[in-house]
């Protein structure tokens, strides 16, 4: 079993890549900030660190985490976002350690897919097999946004500083999914890539 992690900018595409990956290949997909949002739930394990950190009022009426009440808490204050993320992130890895563990001990998938936006950021890098980043230009992630999510240039220009910019991707990168063009172009790429798992296989 081969792990890989997928990332890339907020409107680069990935969720198409993932869902051409989850019908093409023998494969187990997990979406890391979904993830995250189990384990933040009642009874599992970042649910008490997080209320202890943020207090109760962060609760729903179901007395779950109010993950908007939550971000509120954190937008704009570096401390009390970096105390969420060090309570969230290293229980998010453990967890994605213990599953490619448990994976690879089954021998039943061929590959696991972890998609995050913060694979290189968090130390991915060392303990999966590769990394492939979905890369597209700028202008054209600009453009599928406010498509597809309503979004404002100054909401665009917010998030995409936020985050890494492409050379640093493609530097950790193992595997550039070049994705400005058509979605086909991008399956091709693809496929040339799995092709040499497969070539190496059968020598």
């Amino acid at each position: 079993m081969i792990s890989v992690g997928i990332t890339g900018g907020v409107g680069a595409g990935k969720s198409e890549i993932i869902e051409y990956l989850r019908k093409n290949t023998n494969c187990r997909i997990l979406l890391a900030d979904r993830y995250a949002e189990e384990l933040e739930k009642r009874g599992n394990v970042c649910y008490e660190p997080l209320v202890k950190l943020l207090g109760t009022d962060i609760l729903g009426e179901d007395l779950e985490i109010d993950r908007k009440k939550m971000a509120a808490k954190m937008f704009g204050d570096p401390e009390i976002t970096k105390a969420v993320n060090d309570i969230v992130h290293p229980a998010v890895k453990e967890g994605i350690l213990e599953m490619i563990s448990r994976y690879r001990e089954e021998n039943e998938i061929d590959f696991f897919f972890l998609e995050a936006a913060l694979l290189i950021e968090c130390g991915y890098k060392n303990i999966l097999d590769e990394i492939w980043y979905v890369h597209a230009d700028v202008e054209i992630r600009k453009e599928r946004l406010k498509k597809s999510r309503g979004y404002s240039d100054e909401k665009i220009d917010k998030i995409l500083a936020s985050q890494l910019d492409s050379a640093s991707f493609i530097a950790n990168a193992d595997f550039v999914i070049y994705n400005s063009e058509s979605l086909e172009n991008s399956y091709r790429q693809i496929d040339k890539h799995l092709n040499m798992y497969k070539n190496a296989g059968e020598k």
